[in-house]
């Protein structure tokens, strides 16, 4: 649990917590009546699930459906598009706001560089593309070159270029292409010197890490067996097997090299150690840190499988070896991490090499002779520079409050590059020479507006039980602070995900235009390690509401916003949490935001990726699992005869990691339930998935229709 401390700075603790006359005005203009929305008529099923003495209604079943597949469903979505697009254009703010994000998005962004023999490969975008473009720079200083252009491969923008990775020498690249944002891959092979594709083509791929053998004969992936036809988006994804692909050759004759049919639910993931003698698979069941270990000899025809951690019990992460002694970062006996090393022959005998710190050890990977640690302190970066054995050399200085990302590097090589960023600063790009302590810009943007004007600060707040809760505040210097502001309040709050400050142009539009934007590090997630995240999931998950409530509670006392002047948004697990505090207290709420979110949490784990969550969520088909899921799952807690805040639930049809149904199906049953005069809307995106792969038009113009909607709803003037 994060210490106690004080909020900073002393001159902005205790404002007013009695509304002003213009606060109440403004609360009161947002929250007045709207003319009646017509909602499309949804037919309601009579489908009952009785599961443990309690009979489960699912009138909406028959939304779980493919919209491709199910011509009702797509008739369903059309018309739901045909009701949201006709509010949403009524909004005074949708301009305004598209029209300031499209400037703030409008600046050069780079991505980490990545060296391989004398050539770094790197992604630019120039600022409204739609998707980023891959160069090649033959050595440091040189000009660089086109090598792909995904904005060439859709007139939508929708195809993305996923992962990629070149080979040893930087004679080949392998990448993968993602269309209309699926979690599927297709993976080919480029020349680099010539710019052609191999006729090398992998199909199927998804979950899976990209690594080449070290000669650059081929590469090792995972994929999933073809799935029945219809079925590719919503089917289970089980039988994760990693196969090598050699240049040259068909698919199908790929070789397995590991796979579990005996646990069909592993997902296993390779990638090949430093010295290129072994191939670590790393097998998982579910999102928790839980490994098992795997090495398979190379290069030793016959050799056996050397099994190194198959309790599931702690995650191990991979940093370095030499010859059979093998570094790891790992939680086991250190819930915020520590460094070890073992012999690959005793692998039970511990070495530790680095101990656990107050602050989370979140990241390691060598680079040259040294060893360079990611840390989270209080949710911000830190970086150290060890010794291999652990002895400590140097702190990294960062640039300010932010988030810092990268650091990977070969032991051939004592070259890195590391990004950072914080709310008000995009990425700059960092080289770092790990024998100097030399740290350089590779790459800085020119920006269309001035960091200096916002400010960034952390306070601390108590929790429902007490426990002290870090939360970011982002707002435009010069802010009347003797009244509450319109305040967007962000969360997340599972799954071992760390909300650090990064920078977004969409969430600056809104602090641009007056909002005050708040980012509540709740429980569950990473920022303080194992018992952080323990602390928010399964049993627990209560406790993540509870933060997010009181987050918004304690933006009210201290008259950061007031009351009918919030708007909360989380998306995925972020929008189970937006559906659940809306159902617990639609009181306290002005709009809710949920994006892609799980909202039925008893047929989650029914659908491609869903199994995986029961690390988090726990198991439906377990009485006291069932029961905890049933007390907070969004679409069976609406509340009928309850006034809720204003609602946009945004989705995609493409989301093949949430599946749309939940959003669908949330969205039908707080339409049929009398839950007040406000609108209660569904925006669906067509060509999209999850998040990954959108082309910035999409990204923009989505958040437009977001923030404008929480700005009708929360009295915050655009215009």
């Amino acid at each position: 649990m994060p210490a106690k401390r004080l909020s900073a700075p002393l001159a902005l603790v205790a404002l007013a917590l009695t509304p002003t006359a213009a606060q109440a005005a403004a609360a009161a203009a947002a929250s007045a009546p709207a003319a009646a929305l017509a909602y499309p008529d949804t037919a309601r099923g009579d489908t009952v699930d009785p599961q443990f003495g309690v009979d489960v209604a699912d009138p909406y079943r028959w939304l779980e459906d493919d919209v491709r597949v199910n011509p009702e469903v797509a008739a369903w979505v059309e018309a739901q598009n045909r009701v949201t697009d006709a509010y949403l254009d009524t909004l005074p703010g949708r301009d305004a706001f598209r029209a300031r994000m499209t400037e703030l998005y409008d600046y050069e962004r780079f991505g980490l560089p990545t060296k391989a023999g004398a050539r770094y490969f790197y992604t630019r975008n120039d600022g409204l593309q739609p998707q980023s473009v891959l160069y090649v720079r033959e050595g440091l200083k040189g000009e660089g070159r086109v090598l792909i252009d995904p904005n060439l491969w859709a007139r939508d923008g929708a195809t993305a270029l996923a992962e990629w990775e070149p080979s040893e020498d930087g004679k080949y690249l392998l990448y993968a292409v993602q269309d209309g944002g699926t979690d599927w891959r297709i993976v080919r092979v480029k020349d680099v010197a010539t710019g052609q594709d191999l006729p090398d083509e992998v199909r199927w791929v998804k979950f899976s890490a990209l690594d080449w053998a070290k000669d650059g004969s081929g590469f090792y992936y995972s994929r999933f067996p073809e799935p029945k036809e219809g079925e590719a988006f919503q089917s289970l994804n089980e039988n994760h097997a990693v196969y090598f692909h050699r240049l040259g050759t068909p698919q199908s004759a790929d070789v397995l090299i590991h796979a579990t049919p005996d646990k069909p639910k592993l997902n296993n993931s390779a990638l090949v150690t430093d010295d290129g003698d072994y191939l670590l698979v790393v097998s998982s069941e579910g999102t928790d840190e839980r490994y098992g270990l795997t090495l398979h000899p190379l290069g030793r025809p016959g050799a056996k499988p050397i099994v190194l951690v198959d309790d599931y019990a702690n995650n191990w992460e991979y940093v370095t070896n030499a010859g059979t002694r093998f570094t790891f970062l790992t939680n086991k006996g250190a819930p915020r991490g520590r460094l070890v090393s073992f012999d690959i022959r005793k692998p039970d005998k511990l070495t530790e090499l680095v101990a656990e710190n107050p602050a989370t050890l979140v990241g390691a990977s060598r680079v040259g002779d040294r060893i360079i640690l990611s840390y989270l302190g209080d949710a911000k970066s830190e970086a150290r520079m060890v010794a291999l054995n652990g002895e400590p050399i140097a702190n990294i200085n960062l640039a300010d409050i932010g988030a810092a990302s990268g650091f990977g590097g070969k032991s051939s090589d004592p070259e890195t590059f590391y990004a950072f960023s914080s709310f008000a600063r995009p990425t700059t790009i960092y080289r770092f020479d790990t024998e100097t302590g030399n740290s350089e810009i590779f790459a800085e943007p020119r920006l269309t507006f001035n960091p200096a004007d916002f400010s960034v600060e952390q306070r601390f707040y108590k929790s429902k039980d007490g426990t002290e809760v870090p939360m970011f505040l982002v707002m435009k210097k010069g802010l009347d602070r003797s009244k509450g502001s319109p305040t967007l309040l962000y969360g997340y709050g599972g799954f071992n995900v760390s909300l650090t400050p990064g920078f977004s142009p969409t969430r600056l539009a809104w602090v641009d235009k007056g909002g005050v934007l708040a980012i509540a590090n709740l429980r569950g997630g990473g920022e303080y390690g194992k018992a952080w995240h323990d602390a928010g999931r399964l049993a627990n998950k209560q406790n993540v509401f509870d933060d997010f409530i009181a987050a918004g509670e304690y933006l009210i006392a201290e008259g950061i916003t007031g009351k009918g002047q919030l708007a909360i948004e989380g998306g995925s697990n972020g929008g189970l949490l937006v559906g659940a505090v809306t159902n617990q207290r639609p009181d306290l709420f002005a709009a809710a935001l949920p994006a892609v979110g799980v909202m039925d949490m008893l047929r989650f784990d029914r659908f491609t990726a869903g199994r995986y969550w029961v690390d988090d969520y726990g198991y439906p088909s377990k009485e006291a699992d069932f029961r905890n899921l049933l007390s907070y799952s969004p679409y069976h807690n609406i509340r009928s005869g309850v006034a809720y805040p204003a609602v946009l639930v945004t989705t995609a049809d493409t989301d093949d990691r949430v599946v749309p149904g939940h959003s669908f199906k949330y969205t039908a049953a707080l339409q049929h339930a009398k839950a007040g005069s406000k609108p209660h809307l569904i925006r669906i995106e067509t060509r999209a998935g999850h998040g990954s792969g959108k082309p910035t038009d999409k990204i923009i113009a989505e958040a437009a229709d977001k923030y404008a909607f929480a700005a009708k709803w929360t009295g915050l003037d655009v215009e």
